[in-house]
């Protein structure tokens, strides 16, 4: 919170994920920006935005001991490409749909 646009871009960019995670002072996770929110925003001047204008406030999260069927299933349904695994509301990981094809789930 408190980020500018232009560093969430560059982190987007720098880890592949087509996303980042948005955290609290404490570290909690309270939001996730995606390539998708870039593209839906392409005509504000974004990299002068705050992140928290832009970011999901309610992104999804699973549990690191999710079956990655389960988190196949999640992302299917709900039309996404990436899952943010927390524990105890602190981000831990990233799911990404590419990853779990490669692995054979499907």
């Amino acid at each position: 919170l408190g980020t500018l646009m232009s560093e969430a871009i560059v982190r987007i960019s720098e880890k592949g994920f087509g996303c980042v995670g948005v955290t609290d002072p404490s570290g909690n996770l309270v939001g996730v920006v995606t390539d998708g929110d870039l593209r839906r925003n392409i005509n504000r001047d974004l990299r002068t935005l705050p992140i928290d204008e832009v970011m999901n406030r309610k992104p999804k999260t699973v549990a690191p001991s999710l079956l990655a069927s389960s988190a196949m299933a999640i992302l299917n349904e709900s039309s996404i490409t990436t899952l943010m695994v927390t524990d105890n509301a602190k981000p831990v990981g990233i799911i990404h749909l590419h990853d779990l094809l490669r692995i054979g789930v499907a």
